[in-house]
């Protein structure tokens, strides 16, 4: 779903999905994306009911199951104000792959309007609130991995603006920069020979750069290349965008 299709956004108030990923393995990066958001003017609801967006049934082909989880995100997520995700692969579940599911379900409208208001966090920040620069210093050689996930939306583009404003970043470039890190949720699953390969791929021209570390708006990219890296015996830092915008802030 494309930015033109998106609800606009004509108030500050926004509720927080924080992703399963963040609640077993990256609260820290649920934490920055509060700050963020905070420190963006924005007010933050945490709805108490949240689970998953559904997309590992989804990838999975479990079509049924997935739309049973999708259900219980619109009874979670009421209202009008954009849902905000950490995250691009969930934030492309709910404006794209929620819709496909749905397609002959009589609950479709419900489905397609949320995702017209689900938004990754940097493409908020950027496309959907203007902020065209982000304050602080942040001294580090970063290389932007781009998850496929956000391909055709605004995300890839918002982070290099956002990082790019900050002091002391210099964002490097690397060898196929469009190439998928390997991890595709169940595909790293059913095809983990693949996976890994692919994987190590990616790495493989990210270090020829020579970068402090990776950033990336998917944690699951972050926790796929990071445990390559380390399982190499060459661990390489990674981070979410929104830990390096919040730790920028830190010498604003």
């Amino acid at each position: 779903m494309l930015n033109a299709e998106r609800k606009p956004v004509t108030g500050k108030r926004v509720q927080l999905m924080a992703t399963c990923l963040c609640d077993a393995f990256y609260a820290d990066v649920a934490k920055a994306t509060v700050e963020v958001l905070e420190h963006a003017g924005c007010t933050i609801d945490f709805p108490e009911g949240q689970t998953c967006c559904g997309q590992p049934a989804f990838n999975g082909g479990d079509w049924t199951a997935s739309r049973k989880v999708v259900r219980h995100t619109l009874r979670t997520f009421t209202g009008d104000d954009p849902v905000i995700l950490p995250s691009g692969s969930c934030a492309a579940m709910l404006f794209h792959g929620a819709p496909l599911a749905f397609e002959k379900e009589p609950d479709l409208p419900q489905v397609e309007a949320l995702g017209r208001r689900t938004w990754e966090l940097v493409d908020f920040l950027v496309h959907g609130l203007g902020i065209k620069a982000w304050p602080g210093r942040f001294d580090a050689k970063v290389a932007l991995h781009r998850p496929c996930h956000t391909r055709g939306t605004g995300s890839t583009a918002a982070a290099l603006t956002l990082l790019g404003s900050i002091q002391g970043i210099h964002v490097v470039e690397f060898g196929e920069l469009e190439q998928c890190c390997g991890f595709g949720g169940t595909f790293s699953v059913a095809f983990p020979h693949v996976s890994t390969a692919m994987g190590d791929l990616k790495l493989e021209h990210i270090r020829a750069a020579r970068p402090d570390l990776i950033a990336s708006v998917d944690m699951s990219c972050m926790m796929h290349l990071g445990g390559r890296a380390e399982r190499e015996g060459q661990p390489i830092k990674t981070m979410h965008v929104a830990q390096i915008l919040r730790d920028a802030l830190k010498n604003a």
